[in-house]
């Protein structure tokens, strides 16, 4: 049987660090795996780094607690963040802010569709979402109002930043997990909720 989520386009989702090999792929296996297990094919989510380490595989840490918490690691390539890639996407998810501003210094376009990954956990919640929507639609229709919410609430912004545990110690890795696995898990309660 077919049906819209597999027929159309997938929604492209962006996540993006530093180097590539960390951070941002982290998330992105998580998230693909979580959106699969939602909605199979209606989704497509890939990562780049700002100052990649191109061609690199995935950090022995992160690709480990990315196979323990049931996501593939196979196949992992590092690539720099271009204009090209981000005019390809229809949600950009940053590992910091800082990483945010360079998005917008690449492709200003990418404005309202660009947060950083724990910013987008806190204000989905926070906002009213079509119900019953083909997952495209329903992206699309909540992105701006989770714009719209990013000015109405106040918090600490170094909240929406994730540590980069790259060449530190394993504590600093567990710090990482910690901050990415929470947001993953929102994006995908999120998902689950209003699908």
């Amino acid at each position: 049987m077919t049906t819209a989520a597999n027929t159309a386009a997938p929604f492209r989702i962006l996540t993006v660090c530093t180097g590539n090999i960390c951070r941002s792929p982290m998330a992105e296996r998580l998230l693909q795996h979580g959106l699969d297990q939602l909605a199979p094919g209606a989704y497509r989510v890939e990562s780049a780094g700002t100052g990649a380490l191109v061609g690199a595989a995935m950090e022995p840490h992160i690709e480990g607690f990315v196979r323990v918490l049931g996501a593939s690691a196979d196949n992992f390539s590092a690539r720099q963040l271009t204009a090209a890639i981000l005019a390809e996407q229809d949600l950009v998810l940053a590992l910091t802010r800082r990483h945010r501003s360079r998005i917008m210094e690449l492709h200003p376009g990418m404005l309202k569709k660009a947060f950083t990954l724990r910013e987008l956990a806190r204000l989905l919640p926070q906002v009213q979402t079509p119900r019953g929507a083909a997952p495209r639609e329903r992206w699309e229709a909540v992105i701006p109002l989770a714009l719209r919410a990013r000015s109405l609430h106040g918090h600490n912004p170094e909240e929406d930043d994730v540590v980069d545990p790259y060449g530190r110690g394993d504590d600093v890795y567990e710090q990482t997990r910690r901050e990415i696995m929470p947001a993953v898990l929102a994006l995908l309660q999120w998902e689950r909720a209003n699908a």
